[in-house]
């Protein structure tokens, strides 16, 4: 028996053993006709469903646990003896994050796993709670409201868990250059060339369209799709996973938004407000501290104005405080540049020097989270060698942006122009989730002091 999977490295993972295994038949052997395709679909899902939920137990057995420990401790320390009702509630609360892991498995397409998994939550844990109380089960709220964050924060872990675990159980259809597409998949991916190849081991199948959609793989496909098998182009697959697009292949009108992109950009204003005016009491004290300190340590100054490139391709002033001596500030920074004041050196580390850019928030002219914006002159000269730069200006520029997690500091243009791969994917996935890892991927960032000179 002739194996049909390859894999592309090392790792001889399940996923890999299980591909080894094909179950074929021989030529003068027909097709199976679709209601065997779609028996032996509906035991794939059933196994399918259990392996979903494997990675998410612990989560779920964390949350149910930890939610009947809180409501039970609330019950007895306001020294009631309703045992039939705490024994109701509790036995609601644990079997409640099992209720939202199934619903999430029902969501395991959609790349939004932070506000999914905070929304389905939600609306479990409030029917869960309507229902006790329309059955006239006496609950505590305030045991209920506490146990609450613990059952979401459960449940995001167990769907990032989910998300991670789906990326493993991938195959590659062969065609000409699966090889590399396979090694930039770090290698724990199973390259089938065989159609009559078992998939069940897997979750998802991954096509190159100009090779696989022709009638010679259409019965494979359609197999796939009946027995829940995902089937999704490599290039879209590769752009997830390494969190950037190809520039030379990328276009405006792949910018193709969902309504929820479109809702959330005409919210992402009002959020960018709110985080302003929230931040306001440790921001505008800490930025005074600095202001004082900066003239303290050098007089002139302590705020400086640069232009830069903005939304649209506008020149806009944006603030930052001056951590270079007065009469020295100008040109990239150098690593242990001698033009930095004594102390500042942590400021910038800390990215306390972007603090007045918060001014630009409020005026509209950035937001918290976009492209980071370039100086005139380097946005000209990364447009010289690739034109496409233009497109990073379609939203509004960011204090921080995904670009600066992944690639840090650029000194050069083609530094800023590898980095165009990054600003393109954040303008292409715009989301709340992308948002929210941006903005903890800075935190650790600014904790470690990575990319800050």
């Amino acid at each position: 028996m002739n194996d049909v999977s390859k894999p592309a490295g090392k790792d001889d993972g399940p996923a890999n053993r299980s591909a080894r295994r094909v179950l074929k038949r021989s030529p003068a052997e027909p097709s199976p006709d679709l209601e065997d395709v779609l028996q032996h679909g509906a035991s794939l899902r059933q196994r399918r469903l259990l392996r979903n939920l494997r990675p998410m137990l612990p989560e779920i057995l964390a949350a149910g646990i930890l939610q009947c420990m809180i409501y039970s401790a609330f019950i007895l320390n306001a020294s009631r003896s309703d045992w039939n009702n705490l024994a109701i509630v509790c036995s609601v609360l644990f079997l409640l994050p099992f209720a939202v892991a199934l619903a999430l498995l029902g969501f395991r397409r959609q790349r939004n796993t932070f506000s999914i998994a905070i929304f389905v939550t939600f609306v479990c844990f409030n029917v869960a709670v309507a229902v006790l109380s329309g059955l006239r089960i006496p609950v505590s709220y305030s045991a209920l409201l506490t146990a609450y964050p613990i059952a979401t924060i459960a449940m995001i872990v167990a769907n990032l868990r989910l998300h991670r675990s789906l990326e493993d159980r991938v195959a590659l259809l062969d065609f000409p250059q699966a090889a590399q597409v396979a090694a930039r998949l770090a290698g724990h991916v199973a390259v089938i060339s065989d159609k009559t190849a078992d998939i069940g081991a897997y979750d998802r199948l991954l096509i190159d369209t100009r090779t696989h959609h022709n009638p010679d793989w259409s019965t494979f496909l359609t197999k796939a799709y009946m027995v829940g098998v995902d089937v999704t182009p490599w290039f879209n697959f590769l752009e997830l996973r390494e969190g950037r697009v190809d520039v030379g292949a990328f276009d405006v009108s792949h910018l193709a938004y969902t309504p929820s992109q479109i809702y959330y950009s005409k919210a992402k204003r009002a959020l960018d407000l709110i985080a302003v005016i929230v931040t306001a009491p440790i921001t505008i004290p800490l930025g005074f501290a600095v202001w004082l300190y900066i003239r303290a340590l050098d007089g002139g100054p302590a705020i400086f104005v640069q232009t830069r490139r903005g939304y649209g391709g506008r020149p806009f002033n944006m603030l930052k405080f001056r951590t270079m001596y007065h009469g020295r500030q100008g040109g990239a920074t150098r690593t242990n540049d001698d033009r930095i004041i004594k102390g500042c050196r942590v400021l910038r580390r800390l990215r306390l020097d972007e603090l007045p850019q918060l001014i630009n928030i409020w005026r509209g002219e950035m937001s918290l989270v976009g492209p980071r914006p370039v100086a005139e002159y380097v946005a000209q000269a990364s447009e010289a060698e690739e034109p496409k730069f233009i497109h990073r200006t379609m939203v509004l520029p960011g204090i921080t942006g995904w670009a600066q997690v992944n690639s840090g500091y650029a000194g050069t243009t083609q530094e800023e122009i590898n980095k165009l791969s990054y600003d393109l994917y954040y303008i292409k996935h715009l989301s709340f989730d992308l948002d929210v890892l941006i903005i903890l991927s800075t935190i650790s960032t600014v904790l470690f002091g990575r990319g800050a000179r």
